[in-house]
């Protein structure tokens, strides 16, 4: 086996269910060496709670945690409460979060591991974007920063992690970073699953919280879309999707503020999803999670 790929997370985990099937993964794929787990947007200390939790349930109480950034920069909060932290007063976690304290350690293990690290971003770019503003050198110290976020073909709109903080975003996709892969609506959407055989597959250690926190997603919603999944698999298997190369631009202006604007060129500085290969994602996903066979 190929040695294991140091990862960080930075993660909303607690809204859309689907940060927790991704964490899920990480923790169960044996090419990931999960340096740590940040949490950013609204009550980001109940956040890391749920990602403890999570880490926990895995048998992984080891992995650090570091609670980040709140708010957005220069923009409204869309994201102020934590809807799947009800579950937490069944799960053990830890409580003592430090505030602010994920762009301190993200800085510390990327410069720690210069040209190593994987920075795998699923929530609102906030906490990546004032990493980047108040350390230029840091976007050239990662190995590969991979994005879930944006809609780069059709009708290009505004996507939630983008949108969520378009500054911070604007910022990021600015950064000098080496390789800077974003995974978009165009390709997460078709990875769904509706709500029976996500209750039935979800089963087994983390699962069981998973599982939990489902439940409370599903309170307003039908299905899962594993969107931050997707791109969590492609940092070991990229082929899972099909790519092209240019540049992305953020809108800071008018109705559109947030949506992202993708003009393909064989030169540019970043790569995104254009296809997935649904069927071989889930069997994979499901294979190293150890679910039961659909």
């Amino acid at each position: 086996m190929d040695a294991a790929v140091p990862v960080l997370l930075d993660t909303d985990i607690g809204s859309d269910v689907d940060d927790a099937v991704c964490l899920a993964y990480l923790l169960a794929e044996p090419r990931c060496d999960l340096l740590g787990i940040t949490t950013v947007t609204g009550r980001p200390q109940e956040r890391a709670m749920l990602a403890d939790a999570l880490c926990r349930a895995a048998g992984r109480h080891g992995v650090p945690v570091y609670s980040g950034c709140d708010v957005p920069l220069l923009c409204e909060q869309r994201q102020p409460e934590v809807p799947q932290a009800r579950v937490l007063p069944r799960w053990p976690h830890r409580d003592d979060f430090e505030p602010y304290a994920a762009v301190p350690f993200l800085r510390r293990t990327i410069r720690e591991r210069p040209g190593e690290v994987t920075l795998l971003a699923v929530g609102p770019l906030t906490n990546v974007g004032l990493l980047f503003a108040t350390d230029a050198e840091v976007p050239r110290l990662l190995k590969r920063l991979v994005l879930m976020g944006g809609r780069y073909f059709g009708s290009c709109g505004e996507e939630w992690n983008t949108g969520g903080d378009p500054i911070a975003s604007a910022l990021v996709f600015g950064a000098p970073v080496c390789e800077l892969t974003a995974y978009g609506l165009d390709v997460t959407l078709q990875c769904s699953m509706p709500a029976p055989e996500c209750r039935e597959r979800f089963r087994g250690g983390a699962l069981d919280l998973v599982r939990e926190m489902s439940e409370v997603w599903f309170l307003t919603r039908e299905r899962i879309t594993f969107h931050d999944p997707l791109a969590a698999a492609c940092v070991f298997e990229p082929d899972l999707c099909t790519y092209r190369t240019g540049r992305v631009a953020v809108d800071l202006q008018g109705a559109g503020r947030g949506a992202t604007r993708f003009e393909e060129s064989a030169g540019g500085p970043h790569r995104v999803a254009a296809d997935v290969d649904v069927g071989r994602f889930f069997r994979r996903y499901f294979e190293t999670i150890g679910a039961p066979a659909g």
